[in-house]
Formats: structure tokens, sequence, C-alpha cells
């Protein structure tokens, strides 16, 4: 039997896929030291409201939509690690309303450590989600680390007039989001060899799968702002959403889309870091309703890898949306709606 059989990938992190990011308080300290953007009347899209990728209008019938998405192994087998991390990338040109057209792979490997097939596999299995996607890899960098760290560099195309941010939620709108939750809580029970190999196939599935299917739906949509769910959660993405809309936002906790045993796996205590970092970032942003317990607020604050997209809707609109995304094999859900009520704050509480 091979290494790459048997060698179990996520030992060799300490943190996985996006639960592996700089906190967002860290990140935010970070961020306030770098020197002012200087004015582009080109940049339709920069640092100011936390989105998911830089927009550059090139013409007036075209824009660049750049991301970059790393990071270290959130499951064992070689190749679903590379189409999840392949995934997650992708994602952010496909919330911006793009296309993806190019690739850069970002490799980090113990190269002395681990086999090469191991590499061969992770690669191989970006590529195909890659050619999945419609976009072409032309090419990457590589370092020798002792702990594996995958990922791309993503360029795509968008018409400057058709571009989906963050900031543009309008009162009245629905939230619809296309996958369920709870990924960061498995991720951290597989390190703990508590779920069936069936489980985590059904979560790497989640995970590997592309927003294009639901990027494309919402295309003709009169969708006012759009994000992808990942290592901040669903209520740190949602506040991101608010606070750049200055809007309030109201999250339904009971339909919110959950993958099966997350609440029982956070209840024996696989609830990661980041997770909790998220929650406690977010103090004073989410007014919680006083009878949900600790484990239902981590879960909304979960650190997501490769999650789906959180769509804010024209109110009319909303249910055809949702029985096209779901009629085409998508997760999707209403889970709340857009008020003018407290900008910036997000309210959790039941649909009934």
């Amino acid at each position: 039997m091979s290494q790459a059989e048997t060698i179990k990938l996520t030992s060799f992190s300490s943190k996985g896929g996006c639960g592996c990011k700089i906190g967002p308080a860290d990140l935010m300290q970070v961020l306030r030291s770098l020197p002012p953007t200087v004015p582009n009347p080109n940049l339709l899209v920069g640092l100011d409201t936390s989105d998911d990728a830089g927009v550059y209008r090139l013409t007036d019938e075209l824009a660049l939509v750049q991301t970059v998405d790393f990071f270290t192994p959130i499951v064992d087998d070689p190749y679903s690690f590379g189409q999840i991390a392949a995934a997650n990338a992708l994602s952010d040109i496909y919330a911006m309303g793009g296309k993806p057209l190019t690739v850069l792979n970002i490799v980090a490997f113990p190269i002395s450590v681990l086999d090469k097939s191991i590499l061969a596999d992770i690669l191989r299995g970006a590529a195909d989600k890659v050619a999945e996607a419609g976009a072409t890899l032309v090419g990457g960098h590589s370092i020798d680390d002792q702990e594996p760290k995958f990922g791309l560099a993503v360029t795509g195309l968008v018409h400057p007039d058709k571009v989906r941010t963050n900031a543009a939620a309008r009162p009245g709108d629905m939230l619809i989001l296309t996958k369920p939750i709870g990924v960061g809580i498995l991720t951290t029970s597989i390190k703990k060899d508590q779920l069936s190999p069936e489980e985590t196939t059904r979560l790497t599935a989640v995970m590997s799968m592309l927003n294009k299917t639901a990027a494309e739906i919402m295309t003709p949509y009169e969708v006012h702002a759009c994000t992808d769910v990942t290592g901040f959660g669903l209520l740190g993405h949602a506040s991101e959403m608010a606070k750049g809309s200055g809007v309030g936002l109201i999250i339904h906790h009971d339909t919110v889309p959950m993958l099966p045993r997350v609440r029982e796996l956070a209840e024996k205590g696989f609830v990661p870091g980041g997770t909790k970092n998220n929650f406690t970032h977010l103090e004073g942003s989410i007014v919680y309703p006083e009878d949900m317990d600790q484990i239902n607020r981590y879960i909304l604050c979960d650190a997501v890898t490769s999650g789906g997209l959180l769509i804010s809707v024209a109110p009319e609109q909303m249910e055809k949306l949702l029985q096209e995304l779901t009629d085409a094999g998508v997760e999707a859900a209403w889970i709340g709606e857009v008020t003018k009520d407290h900008p910036g704050l997000i309210t959790v509480t039941a649909s009934k």
C-alpha cells in the first residue's frame, strides 16, 4: 500500500481549510495599518467593504475580477483536497457575478516528507475542478514547507454594470443561502475520526461543489448583493453585508440548512478555534434569542470552507429564484430578510 493510500493528510496541519484564516479581529488590526488606497476611478471594488474579490474596470464593457485563496488540508484524501481548495477559490469570482478565466496554483508541500504522488493527486483534483469551471490553468508557484497548503489565484471577467457586491442589499430583500452550514465542525470531527466514510463523502461533495450553477441561475434576477460564506461563517459574512450595505439583517435560524450531525458533534466538543473566534469577534453585532444556547450560536458562526452563496434578492423574485435553484440540485433555502432598522446589526430569530 502506497503512502498516498495510508497518509492522514489532515494530521499535518493544526487547523484545516478556511478555519486556518487569521481571525477577523486580528486581521482588522493589521489592515488598519495599511496606507490609504490611492483613488482610482477604475477600481470598482477594493478593500473598503471586505468583499470577496477585487474588481478593476478595463473598458466600459469589461472588468477584471481577482482573488486568491489557499489553506491547509481539510480532508485526508489528496485529490478531494485539491478539488475543495479549487472550488473554494473559484467561488469568490462567482460571488462577484463574474466568470473565471485563468488560475495559478499556490503550493506549499513537504516534498522530502510526503510522497510526490500526494502532491500530484492534489494538483489533479484542482485541475479537474478548474476544467469543470471552464477556466484555464496558466501556471503557479511552489515552496517546500512542513505544513501542506494549497489554493489558487483566480482571474475572472465581468461586465462593469453587472458586478455583484456584498454592499448593496436593500431593505425588503429576501436572503437565500445555497449550501448547508456546519462544515467547520464536521471537518474538525474528521481529524478525530468521528465521521463514517459515507458522511465524509457527503461532506466532501458539498465542499467540492462549484457555485457555478447558483451564480448562473441568479444572473437574470434582481440580485442586489451577494457574498460567499467561508471562513468567517454565515453570521460573519452576513455582518459584512449588513455593514457594507448600511442595512439590518434578520436571520431565521430554524430555516438555515445544516449538515447532518453538526449539533451532536458540536455538543461533544468538536468546535474549531476559528468558529469560536468568529463568535467572539461578532459580539455586539448580533442579537440572539435569549433562549438560544451556546452550541447553536457557535453553529451560526461556524467557519465554513467552500460554502454557498448568500444572495440578497428582490422580494417578489425570491420564490421563483429559490425554486429554480432547487430544481437544479442546489441545496438552497430562504433564511431571512433585509430591513432598514438597526443598520449594521443582525437579529437572529425563528421564522414563526
